[in-house]
């Protein structure tokens, strides 16, 4: 799932209501040694991992990231040529004797999958990789997950309530479309969207693969048209922030028809699990605790996000408000949860067979070659969590 669908530019459509924040980019240079760990804090990482851990995400700071950000110290380096952040890697307010650096993606790269990024740069630790994506570079480029911060994926579908008020899911809306003469706007090439029309859900016939991530073409078509969007996001923005909209929006998640994925699991290049594995012992844990400490209190860690899109400057608009909608919106919809097993980050066998099942056919339609025999094992594992750690929600 490319995430260029994330796109979401001014174009004269959208108030901007971002608070000025001061910058942060006076923190320690990037060459400073990272601060010793903390006598009392519990985690030291030095000597197991690597001095500085990299995190390749796959698009601008947002809420949706927020795990990685908490890792973040008061004082950190920007370089926003790079769109990158620096600062010592931090475990419950006290630093772990390394650093992160957390790289933007999307924009940042050129539009390149993090999988690519990863193969390309050694220097990545680890970087999100979404299931479907893993199945599809799962021969040449595999990667293994270590570590889901979000359950479930909230790409959607959505719609204009007033013009298909009988509509409650993407299948009645696909009827409703092809009798309206309208259509589903969407990246081209998106792998969900396969699924969707292959499965009988929505009629090729109504589906645009032209969409461009501005709301202009939503806007024009009046309600005519449907659009896809994340749940965290374009609902809120939709109706508070693009003024020639300015209404509620309906929708339905992708997974919610039946495609499963994991979306921007924590992966690592598989063939470097093994070395990686006595850091990933005690880092993943950090992580787990990352996203706990984040949705318990969020403010603080959505300020230094949204503080770094400003300073990135990419087009991407992003405040606090829908910072804010995102962490509600992702406890609401369960795509923060701690799934069936009562602990944070843990992927499911059946769900993997299942993404495989379903996308096996859809890559290797598209010209894609995946690893012969593929199995669930071979995209993630759950053996670095720690299954004490909790959302508690």
């Amino acid at each position: 799932m490319p995430r260029t669908s994330r796109t979401l530019t001014a174009l004269g459509l959208v108030v901007v209501t971002a608070a000025a924040l001061s910058a942060c980019s006076a923190g320690p240079s990037d060459d400073a040694a990272p601060q010793a760990a903390a006598s009392g804090s519990g985690v030291d990482l030095s000597g197991v991992c690597p001095a500085t851990v990299v995190i390749q995400t796959d698009w601008n700071p947002e809420a949706e990231h927020g795990h990685a950000y908490q890792l973040l110290s008061d004082d950190y380096t920007v370089d926003a040529d790079q769109k990158t952040v620096t600062s010592d890697l931090m475990a419950g307010g006290q630093p772990t004797g390394v650093k992160v650096e957390i790289r933007a993606g999307g924009p940042a790269i050129g539009f390149n999958t993090v999988t690519s990024q990863m193969y390309q740069d050694d220097d990545i630790t680890m970087g999100y990789v979404t299931t479907d994506v893993a199945v599809q570079n799962s021969a040449d480029l595999p990667t293994t997950a270590v570590f889901a911060e979000n359950d479930i994926s909230p790409q959607m579908i959505m719609w204009d309530p007033e013009t298909y008020p009988d509509v409650t899911t993407i299948e009645e809306l696909g009827e409703e479309l092809a009798k309206d003469d309208g259509v589903v706007r969407y990246f081209s090439g998106a792998a969900y969207m396969d699924y969707l029309i292959g499965n009988d859900i929505l009629p090729e016939g109504v589906t645009d693969g032209s969409y461009d991530g501005t709301p202009s073409k939503f806007v024009v078509s009046q309600g005519k048209d449907a659009q896809q969007g994340f749940a965290t996001a374009e609902p809120f923005v939709y109706e508070n922030q693009v003024s020639a909209w300015g209404k509620p929006l309906e929708y339905q998640l992708i997974n919610d028809t039946g495609y499963p994925i994991y979306p921007e699991a924590m992966a690592v290049k598989t063939g470097d699990l093994e070395e990686l594995s006595p850091c990933l012992e005690k880092l993943v844990p950090v992580l787990q605790q990352a996203d706990v400490d984040y949705f318990a209190s969020p403010e603080a860690t959505n300020e230094k996000i949204v503080d770094l899109v400003e300073q990135y400057d990419t087009g991407w608009v992003y405040d606090a408000d829908v910072a804010a909608y995102a962490v509600k919106q992702m406890k609401a919809l369960g795509i923060a949860t701690d799934g069936d097993n009562g602990y944070v980050g843990d992927m499911d066998e059946e769900r993997m067979q299942k993404v495989i099942d379903l996308d096996t056919e859809i890559f290797e339609a598209q010209g894609s070659t995946l690893k012969e025999g593929l199995a669930p094992s071979d995209l993630y594992t759950n053996e670095f969590l720690d299954d004490s750690i909790s959302l508690g929600f």
